[in-house]
């Protein structure tokens, strides 16, 4: 088994990841890369496409399917598979962070997409390929791949230590492709979620908590310690992540539910509102925090970031400023967690993604076979089944 490295790879964004074993082709994950332009935005997927037997999409963030549209206008014609909650976030993704005319030309071909379970076993040509629930969104999962010789695990994005969503063990494997996003951040979630409620505490005239529609959006109303708004667009898709109980920790489902209920609806017509306000996309690229965002920076109402800013976006924009704060809510995995999905895993080599160089040396201290050399656009050689 071979694995090209298409996104991901010593950067953040793009994530992309080929495997290939004799005939056998499939993508794991095709992403963009905030902040890049050209061919950097898209997977380094050089070359016809045709050779792709398969695409599995682990969930809807633009960095895991927001180049679908573009590889379909290369001539991809083979079948996606998803989750449900993936197929129906998908094109929201893509019409913000898929090129205009792509999307246009190529929207999401429902009539080709394969849906399935988390926890389902699926199949393409001689590769048996597993699943599990990722702890990042309603509907994310992880997936493995194993062609008789060789077993390698992609993470993709996972949280095992998420006050909301629930994460399956990924099983044994030869390599694992792990979601390196946070290097060695000791800090664990249930930490920096206090540090979030305790800022939000401290700006009782209001505030804005840009964040992603799935995922992050849901940790946030777990941890605001009272009463906040949310941007009206949300609450539908809010509401049906609510009712996914099979991706939600036990419990937690009936909680969020009551606070979603007594949140406000904003809209963009209306005054900023004197308590929280969430609205999407976390970076304010794209959808309502790409609007309220510059409005917040402009009259100095405060501003709380809580994921990634690519450099050039306007959070980060704002950020360096000095007008938003920023607090990272774990929406992948810290330190603990990244070492204990390895150990369970038993030990083998890994790739890290999602992560600059620097973190990656910092991780290989607590990863000691952790390949810290390889970058997007590489080929490695997975190594065989393990005998232990």
């Amino acid at each position: 088994m071979r694995l090209d490295l298409l996104g991901g790879f010593g950067e953040k964004g793009r994530t992309s990841l080929a495997v290939n074993s004799g005939d056998d082709r499939i993508l794991l994950d095709v992403g963009i890369k905030v902040g890049a332009s050209g061919a950097e935005y898209y997977p380094a997927l050089d070359g016809p496409v045709d050779d792709i037997d398969a695409v599995f999409v682990s969930h809807a963030h633009e960095d895991h399917v927001g180049a679908l549209s573009w590889l379909l206008s290369r001539g991809y014609g083979g079948p996606v598979f998803m989750t449900v909650e993936t197929r129906d976030e998908a094109p929201a993704t893509l019409a913000a962070y898929a090129e205009p005319g792509d999307f246009r030309r190529f929207p999401l071909p429902r009539d080709r997409i394969e849906l399935f379970e988390p926890g389902d076993t699926l199949a393409s040509g001689n590769l048996t390929i597993r699943t599990g629930r990722s702890g990042h969104v309603v509907g994310g999962v992880w997936f493995t791949v194993d062609d008789g010789q060789s077993h390698i695990a992609y993470s993709a994005d996972v949280v095992p230590d998420s006050n909301v969503f629930v994460m399956d063990t990924i099983p044994r494997c030869d390599l694992l492709v792990f979601d390196a996003s946070y290097g060695a951040d000791p800090v664990p979630g249930a930490a920096r979620a206090r540090e979030i409620s305790e800022w939000v505490a401290r700006h009782p005239q209001g505030c804005l908590l840009p964040t992603p529609l799935s995922g992050r959006s849901l940790e946030l109303i777990a941890a605001l310690p009272g009463p906040f708004a949310i941007h009206a667009g949300m609450r539908s898709s809010l509401e049906a992540q609510m009712d996914a109980g099979a991706s939600l920790l036990p419990g937690v489902s009936e909680i969020l539910r009551r606070r979603l209920q007594g949140a406000t609806d904003w809209t963009d017509t209306d005054p900023l509102p004197s308590m929280p306000l969430l609205a999407d996309d976390g970076m304010g690229e794209a959808g309502p925090s790409s609007r309220v965002l510059p409005l917040a920076g402009r009259v100095g109402h405060p501003v709380l970031l809580t994921g990634h800013l690519p450099s050039g976006s306007p959070g980060e924009i704002l950020y360096k400023a000095g007008r938003a704060d920023w607090i990272r809510m774990p929406t992948h995995p810290t330190l603990s967690g990244t070492v204990g999905i390895w150990e369970k895993a038993g030990r083998p080599a890994a790739l890290g993604h999602s992560c600059a160089p620097d973190l990656l040396d910092e991780l290989k201290s607590y990863i000691p076979p952790l390949l810290t050399q390889w970058r997007t656009g590489q080929r490695v050689a997975v190594p065989p089944r393990s005998k232990s």
